[in-house]
């Protein structure tokens, strides 16, 4: 019995041991085309509740770096730009934007406003209504679907790349025009989310994780909240 008992522990042994050299199996898309690839991690992006995305995004009206929480029913995070950082909240229809006191000296302000209006708006949550003409281009900061549709594109013939790991999760990267036209690493175990974008023409760099993640978004409280009408960014504009 003793052997018996032995030689069933040794196969154990052996079979835990090959099964800690398995190899990680991938989700497929290796064995993928590129075109495909890109579009499997386009639908996983699609149908995720939540993602952060964080990095660098240059467009024509200047260089934007954006760290955000982004769900189906808003978004919230840190946008800098010029030189200045302000937050932004918003939780369905209703926007907040709570920046300091440099942020708003760089910033158009309502005359009705008291003698010395950055001091009254530093660290408060100004309510951006739908009529400001800034709230159109502040909300698409915080809104998952026009952020990715957006940023998640390739332009020029996609190519797959080499596999590489992000923050331990193995990837597989498509490019676009050899890299020019952008470049996506991709998710090559689980959900095929993708991970991190290189734009064409260097214009900029994303991370995306916490796909999926639940996250709290709640209105600020009423007294923490100022709201001063339809024009409170730039309102001669």
């Amino acid at each position: 019995m003793g052997g018996v008992a032995s030689a069933g522990a040794l196969a154990l042994a052996l079979t835990g041991c090959g099964a800690e050299e398995k190899e990680p199996e991938t989700n497929g898309l290796d064995q993928l085309p590129a075109a495909e690839i890109e579009e499997r991690a386009q639908e996983a992006a699609a149908g995720a509740a939540t993602v952060r995305l964080s990095g660098t995004v240059l467009t024509e009206h200047g260089s934007f770096r954006i760290d955000v929480r982004l769900g189906e029913d808003g978004g919230m995070g840190e946008v800098s730009a010029d030189g200045t950082t302000f937050e932004l909240l918003r939780v369905g229809d209703d926007l907040y934007i709570k920046a300091d006191q440099q942020f708003w000296e760089s910033e158009g302000i309502p005359e009705e406003l008291e003698s010395d209006p950055t001091e009254t708006l530093d660290s408060m949550y100004v309510r951006v209504v739908p009529e400001d003409p800034a709230y159109a281009e502040l909300s698409g900061f915080t809104d998952k679907n026009t952020l990715l549709d957006g940023l998640l594109a390739l332009d020029g013939e996609r190519e797959a790349g080499g596999e590489g790991e992000i923050d331990g999760t193995p990837t597989i990267r498509v490019e676009a025009d050899g890299g020019a036209g952008g470049a996506m690493e991709v998710s090559l175990t689980g959900t095929p989310y993708p991970l991190r974008l290189e734009r064409g023409g260097e214009a900029g760099q994303l991370s995306m994780d916490d796909w999926g993640e639940e996250f709290s978004l709640n209105a600020p409280k009423e007294d923490e909240i100022i709201d001063y009408g339809d024009a409170v960014i730039n309102p001669d504009e």
